[in-house]
């Protein structure tokens, strides 16, 4: 495919060769993810009028969930490998794996936004960020931040987490990816772009989580 994983040549081949090529919008993403990025990805399901395309009528979660019966896409992944997994399965939604590459906190939007802001002005380290269209906006940290999430807010003060409505997600949950539509509610999309110094190392939870805590309880406040 001709791309060197870490570098902003990459990034212009993967697009250029996707133009090229007809590929969609999905597969030059995916192809981001797996070979600039180092992120393992999953082909999703979608929704549509409530019904999930992985065709249970008892989805628990329709249009967020990976595909059962799909392939997982590993990290390395050319464009072309991309593009055969994703032509068995047209449509799919990008889903990411979480707690491999990464861990993720997650706050409500709003509250995220604005501790996003303060966290920039400050200068910490920081990865990637998403919004849903639930209105969740989406932290990538380092591995790990889930399970020590308890611990590290109650060291900071925070006896009850479930109270600033913050929560870690790691290994056994699956996030979806931009450009990707959600639960059929919407798009999801990204508040921080991934960039070469940050996605494939993402900052400790510890750098960030005392001003996520405190923007989330002045928010719930």
């Amino acid at each position: 495919m001709g791309f060197t994983i870490g570098s902003s040549r990459g990034i212009r081949d993967i697009r250029s060769s996707s133009r090229r090529r007809g590929r969609s919008s999905e597969c030059t993403a995916v192809a981001e993810f797996t070979g600039l990025w180092g992120w393992d990805v999953v082909p999703g399901a979608r929704a549509a009028a409530g019904a999930c395309s992985c065709g249970r009528a008892d989805c628990r979660a329709p249009g967020a969930h990976p595909l059962d019966f799909a392939p997982e896409v590993p990290a390395g992944a050319t464009l072309d490998e991309v593009t055969g997994t994703w032509a068995e399965f047209p449509g799919a939604s990008v889903m990411l794996p979480v707690g491999r590459a990464f861990d993720v906190i997650e706050v409500a939007e709003p509250a995220g936004r604005r501790a996003l802001v303060r966290l920039e002005r400050m200068g910490l380290p920081l990865g990637p960020v998403t919004a849903t269209p639930e209105g969740r906006a989406q932290f990538f940290v380092a591995p790990g931040a889930a399970a020590e999430l308890p611990e590290l807010l109650y060291r900071m003060g925070w006896d009850d987490p479930t109270s600033l409505d913050l929560r870690g997600l790691g290994p056994g949950t699956h996030i979806t990816a931009p450009p990707s539509d959600r639960a059929g509610l919407g798009p999801v999309d990204w508040l921080r772009s991934p960039a070469l110094d940050s996605a494939t190392k993402p900052p400790a939870a510890r750098l960030l989580l005392g001003t996520l805590a405190y923007v989330a309880h002045r928010s719930r406040a």
